[in-house]
């Protein structure tokens, strides 16, 4: 029986909580077992000049981790799932995924809902889908690119540079800020990323042990959601960092998936939903990819692609 486990997180504040609370599990259910953590620093933890709405920065905060685990260095990774590219590389694969969180997006702003910002108002976001919702909904709205940790985005905001940032739930509610939300966005909007609020474990595919250690941690209604998810993006090709959003959510068995695709500075959206049963998870990606294509997706993502 294996005796000790190191755990791979980024070395974030909102990374190394979100780690220490798999850390908490892995040694509730193998209390013989030690476990213990090694910082890994990722690229997107130290380049800001990396745009994360170009193709080269996808697995930008993985891909050091990823090295580690081949490499032996460590023993299962943590991710936020939302930042896994959907193709795993050869040898590893996603073993198990955390109860997801809260997953909608939030404003932290001085005090005003997004509705009373005033036109010309800076928004702070580093992410592609976010700004296409945010152009969407308010286009008076002056959208911003913004990179660092939440600690550095909320100063920001506290400084005046910007009167608000858009930021997921699960990262404010992870770090016990949940007082500094001004307003959780509506989803009928702002449809998160896929994964957004997860916590994903990675391992060898070769490792059995650490795969059954793993698994006893997994939420099933989490992974159903969540693979729903995942294969709507691959499918829709996202992982051209195109304005993708998905949210799978199970009840009694059923999983219901709803997709977005924004149109890149038209202020164009698109969305469906289908339903069906939960064990049926990749086929309503699929399905659901599919139905999105024909309803003209295809364009939006092909304008994605030409501007970055």
């Amino acid at each position: 029986m294996r005796e000790k486990v190191v755990v791979g997180s980024r070395g974030s504040k909102l990374a190394l909580i979100q780690t220490a609370s798999v850390v908490a599990k892995i040694r509730e259910v193998n209390p013989d077992i030690e476990v213990v953590t090694s910082k890994i620093i990722t690229k997107g933890d130290h380049d800001y000049q990396v745009q994360l709405d170009h193709p080269t920065s996808i697995g930008i905060f993985v891909k050091e981790l990823e090295d580690a685990l081949l490499s032996g260095q460590i023993d299962v990774a943590v991710h936020s799932l939302k930042d896994m590219p959907t193709q795993t590389p050869s040898g590893l694969c996603l073993a198990a995924v955390m109860e997801r969180l809260d997953p909608r997006d939030v404003l932290i702003s001085g005090g005003q809902k997004l509705a009373e910002l005033a036109s010309g108002s800076r928004i702070g976001t580093d992410s592609p889908r976010r700004a296409a919702q945010l152009n969407i909904c308010r286009p008076d709205l002056e959208v911003c690119n913004i990179r660092g940790n939440v600690d550095t985005r909320l100063r920001k905001v506290a400084d005046g540079e910007y009167a608000g940032v858009i930021s997921a739930a699960a990262a404010l509610k992870r770090l016990g800020w949940e007082d500094r939300i001004t307003e959780y966005l509506p989803l009928e909007y702002f449809l998160p990323a896929a994964g957004q609020g997860a916590l994903a474990l990675e391992v060898r595919m070769d490792d059995g042990e650490m795969a059954e250690i793993t698994a006893s941690l997994n939420h099933m209604p989490t992974w159903q959601s969540i693979t729903a998810e995942r294969v709507f993006l691959s499918a829709l090709g996202g992982g051209c960092r195109a304005p993708i959003a998905a949210l799978g959510r199970v009840k009694n068995d059923d999983l219901k998936l709803e997709g977005m695709v924004a149109d890149v500075g038209k202020g164009k959206m698109l969305r469906a939903s289908v339903e069906g049963g939960a064990t049926a998870m990749e086929e309503l990606g699929e399905q659901l990819a599919q139905q999105m294509l024909i309803m003209g997706a295809e364009r939006f993502i092909a304008e994605a692609r030409r501007k970055s």
